[in-house]
């Protein structure tokens, strides 16, 4: 593997890699393998902190222990990643307000432009590992009902205005993000107009009583609260939830569908700070291996290493038009189209 032998090579030549970094004070942050502090940590030690949007974490509790695993034995050197994981616009504004992460792996690439503007990745992100763009997951969106509730199965039922829907808040999670234009695109992809795809979407947040924060706790108001008939939510939450014994009822619309991409990069302002970026280009390229893409699978993300995709295949439907975030003009363009004060997300609620 090309990650190996440059590794190897860098570790005959005797290189090492240190890296101090200050911790950092969250209740959402976790710690792996825990050890010395930043100013008691050898030559051989080095701490990494990777920041990410709040359902990535049963996916990364596998890969983190088996990338400290493989640098230890590549390249002989201790690492500790710490972890935190909460809504992604929250996460993003936290990195850029001072939360010195290492690498940053949010629900959407929207948030890693928002870095890069403020001067803490450098353009170019999305081209660090050829061919994925940055991405090292995908989803699409699911529909969940309750037990023996109202059955919905298919996007227009979500315009009922007997159905209450429950899904997080675009302008703090990007989950909602995908949600909402997922709802427009299921309009416009079919080749509806710009005004009925306003009106459609409309008619839906006329029936979402609350706004949670993030996915997290969109999930907690359906489950935990019992509010609402329909929950918005990821596919690879509700294969996460099967795999644990928590069956529920969902359907995957396959008519039409948008490819929930998450993308990663490396924190260019925080890692040359603190000689960290060696082993953090290092960790962003093992979420690439085969090992780490079946991680994300068995967490029930659609893998992009198509090998790994192949494995799985049979846990993921086919959807017969899945459209992405070009279809809307890269998230840019999206961005400030629906999501920034005053757009069309701001348009559909004014009349809650």
């Amino acid at each position: 593997m090309k990650l190996q032998r440059r590794l190897f090579s860098k570790f005959l030549l005797g290189l090492t890699i240190s890296g101090v970094i200050a911790s950092c004070a969250s209740p959402s942050t976790t710690t792996e393998n825990t050890g010395s502090t930043a100013e008691s940590q050898s030559q051989e030690e080095v701490t990494l902190t990777l920041v990410s949007y709040a359902v990535t974490q049963a996916a990364y509790e596998k890969i983190v222990p088996q990338f400290v695993e493989y640098w230890e034995e590549t390249t002989g050197q201790k690492v500790t990643i710490d972890q935190s994981y909460g809504g992604s616009g929250s996460q993003t504004r936290a990195v850029i307000d001072g939360l010195e992460a290492d690498i940053v792996a949010l629900a959407l690439a929207s948030d890693t432009y928002a870095l890069q503007e403020a001067g803490l990745v450098e353009p170019g992100w999305e081209n660090e590992v050829s061919g994925q763009n940055g991405i090292i997951t995908r989803s699409v969106v699911a529909l969940v009902s309750r037990e023996g509730g109202q059955k919905v199965e298919t996007w227009q039922d979500l315009a009922d205005p007997n159905i209450s829907v429950i899904t997080a808040n675009p302008k703090t999670s990007g989950g909602a993000r995908w949600n909402f234009l997922a709802l427009w695109g299921s309009i416009t992809q079919a080749g509806g107009s710009i005004e009925q795809a306003t009106e459609y979407v409309a008619q839906v947040y006329s029936s979402v009583t609350t706004l949670p924060k993030d996915a997290r706790e969109a999930s907690d108001v359906f489950y935990t609260r019992n509010q609402g008939d329909v929950l918005m939510n990821y596919e690879n939450e509700l294969l996460l939830a099967e795999s644990q014994g928590r069956i529920q009822p969902y359907v995957i619309p396959t008519d039409y569908n948008i490819s929930i991409e998450g993308p990663v990069a490396v924190v260019d302002g925080y890692v040359d700070r603190r000689g960290t970026r060696e082993v953090a280009e290092a960790f962003v390229e093992f979420l690439y291996t085969p090992e780490a893409q079946r991680a994300f699978a068995e967490a029930g993300f659609r893998p992009v290493n198509e090998e790994v995709f192949a494995e799985f295949s049979d846990k993921f439907p086919v959807v017969e038009n899945l459209f992405t975030i070009e279809d809307f003009g890269g998230w840019p363009t999206a961005q400030s189209e629906f999501f920034d004060d005053g757009g069309i997300f701001d348009q559909a609620i004014s009349g809650r």
